[in-house]
C-alpha cells in the first residue's frame, strides 16, 4: 500500500516505514503528524482518489528531526560589465517517518513491520544450515 501525500507545496509518494526530508514543519523530535493524502493505492491496486473518501483517510508519521539541507550556489553574471553576484541558500528540514496509512473500508490500517528483512545470503546461508 502507497499514498501520495501533499506537505509544503510538493507532492511525496510513501509507502509505511518510508524516511523522508520535507519542507520544515512545526513539532518536537518524535512528535505524531497527520499528512494529507491525495491519492492511496491498497495492495489489491484499488485506488482511492476521490475527495470523499479521502476527507476520511489518514497518513500518519513522527518526526524523526530538524536539520538543514545541503547549500545550493546561486551565481548571477552580466557579460561585459563585470557585474557578479554570488550567493548560497540552504533549506530548512524535517525528517519523517511513515507510520501508517489507515484506509476507511479496510479492516486494519497497515504499519510498518517490525521484522527484520533478510538479505539473499542470510537465507542462502538459513537454507544451508536447515
Amino acid at each position: 500500500m502507497y499514498a501520495v501525500i501533499r506537505t509544503g507545496g510538493k507532492q511525496y509518494k510513501v509507502k509505511v516505514g518510508d524516511v523522508i526530508d520535507v519542507e520544515r514543519l512545526a513539532g518536537e523530535d518524535g512528535a505524531s503528524l497527520e499528512l494529507e493524502p491525495l491519492l492511496v493505492v491498497d495492495d489489491d491496486g484499488n485506488v482511492t482518489s476521490t475527495s470523499a473518501d479521502l476527507e476520511k483517510a489518514k497518513v500518519t508519521a513522527s518526526v524523526v528531526d530538524h536539520h538543514r539541507g545541503r547549500k545550493i550556489l546561486v551565481f548571477t553574471y552580466k557579460n561585459k560589465s563585470r557585474q557578479r553576484r554570488h550567493q548560497g541558500h540552504r533549506q530548512s528540514l524535517t525528517r519523517l517517518k511513515v507510520e501508517t496509512i489507515d484506509l476507511p473500508g479496510r479492516k486494519r490500517p497497515a504499519k510498518a513491520s517490525t521484522r527484520a528483512k533478510r538479505t539473499p545470503k542470510q537465507e542462502q546461508k538459513q537454507d544451508q544450515e536447515g
